[in-house]
C-alpha cells in the first residue's frame, strides 16, 4: 500500500496543527481528537516536556487513525531532534535555520520543516537540506503578500506558513503559495490546557473548519 509522504500530506491536506502547551495529558488528547477529525499533520512542540511525553504517548497509541503523521515542533539542537525521532516524530519542525538538526534529519531520512523568515535563511535552510521552509512567524511580518513576494525568486522552494493564521486568513495564504498553512493557538485555544468534552469538541469543531477552509485549495 502506498504510503504518502510529508510532503504529500501537506500538499493534499494543505493543514499542519501545531500543538504546544505544558500539559501532557491536555496535548495528547488534542492530538487524537485531531486526527480522529482528519487532520493528518499534527506537530507537538519541544518548547515544554510536556510535548515531548505527549508525542511519546500519541506515537504508541494503537487508536491513532491510520496515515497520521506525528512531528515534533520547536526543535533547536541535535540532541533535542535525536529525542524526538526516539519518541516517535515523523518529521522535525524548527523556529529558525539550526544546521545541526538539518544534519540530523539528513542522517536519519527525517524530514526537516526549516524556520525562515528572509531570502538569505530560505536559501540556508534548502542548501542544508530542508523538506520545505516554515515562513516564521508569517503574520508579523506582511502575511501573505510577504510570502507572496519571497516567493517569487523560489518558485520549487514548498513554503508552509506558520504564526497567528485565523481561519479567515488561510485562503489568503494559500493563493499566495504556501503548500500548507501551520495552526496552533487560533485551533488549540482552551483545549491546550483543557481536555474536558465541552473543549474538545470545540477543538473538533474547529479543526473541521480549517480542513473546510483548505479543501479545494489549489496550490499557487
Amino acid at each position: 500500500m502506498f504510503s504518502p509522504t510529508l510532503l504529500d500530506v501537506l500538499r493534499e491536506d494543505r493543514l499542519l496543527a501545531v500543538l504546544r502547551g505544558g500539559d501532557a495529558d491536555a496535548l495528547t488528547a488534542c492530538a487524537a481528537v485531531l486526527a480522529g477529525s482528519g487532520v493528518r499533520a499534527v506537530e507537538l512542540t519541544l518548547s515544554s516536556p510536556a510535548g515531548l511525553e505527549a508525542l511519546r504517548r500519541s506515537a504508541a497509541d494503537p487508536a491513532l487513525p491510520p496515515g497520521t503523521l506525528l512531528g515534533a515542533g520547536t526543535v533547536l539542537t541535535r540532541d533535542q531532534a535525536r529525542a524526538a525521532i526516539d519518541a516517535g516524530a515523523r518529521y522535525l519542525v524548527t523556529p529558525g535555520v539550526s544546521e545541526e538538526v538539518l544534519a540530523e534529519g539528513v542522517a536519519q531520512d527525517v524530514p526537516v520543516l526549516c524556520g525562515a523568515l528572509t531570502p538569505s535563511e530560505a536559501m540556508a535552510a534548502v542548501r542544508l537540506g530542508a523538506t520545505a521552509v516554515k515562513l516564521f512567524p508569517a503574520y508579523a511580518v506582511g502575511g501573505a503578500r510577504y510570502l507572496r513576494d519571497l516567493r517569487a525568486p523560489f518558485p520549487d522552494v514548498p513554503f508552509i506558513a506558520i504564526g497567528g493564521i485565523a481561519l479567515d486568513h488561510v485562503a489568503d495564504y494559500l493563493a499566495a503559495g504556501a503548500v500548507a498553512v501551520g495552526v496552533g493557538s487560533p485551533l488549540l485555544r482552551e483545549a491546550a490546557h483543557d481536555s474536558g468534552p465541552a473543549a474538545l469538541a470545540a477543538l473538533a469543531a474547529r479543526a473541521g473548519a480549517y480542513l473546510a477552509a483548505t479543501s479545494g485549495q489549489e496550490q499557487a
